[in-house]
Order: structure tokens, then C-alpha cells, then sequence
């Protein structure tokens, strides 16, 4: 896992060999998420407020 980013408690990574469609995680306190980079859908139990933080990252 290569930590990509770090702000305001969200931390941004992505693994090396991970399944398609291309894709981040995410965590923030004890929540995790998985942000797909080509449409913007967010799976995962994450508050509204830090998947917009993310999603304007």
C-alpha cells in the first residue's frame, strides 16, 4: 500500500496490483472507502462531508 496523500485526517492510498476499475482508498478515523477514479462512486461507510473533501482532492 503506497500512501498517496494525507489532510485534515483522511488518508489517501492505493495498492500496486489491485483489481479494475481503477480506484483509491481511503480512510478517515476508524471509516474506510474506496473511491473508482472514473465515475467518482465512493462504497464504504464514510461521512458526507469527507468523501467531498476527497472527491474535490
Amino acid at each position: 500500500m503506497a500512501e498517496i496523500s494525507r489532510f485534515l485526517g483522511v488518508i489517501i492510498y492505493m495498492y500496486g496490483f489491485d483489481h479494475n476499475p481503477p480506484h483509491f482508498h481511503f480512510t478517515y478515523g476508524e471509516h474506510e472507502a474506496v473511491m473508482f477514479i472514473n465515475d467518482g462512486i465512493v462504497e464504504g461507510r464514510i461521512p458526507a462531508k469527507i468523501v467531498k473533501l476527497v472527491s474535490e482532492w
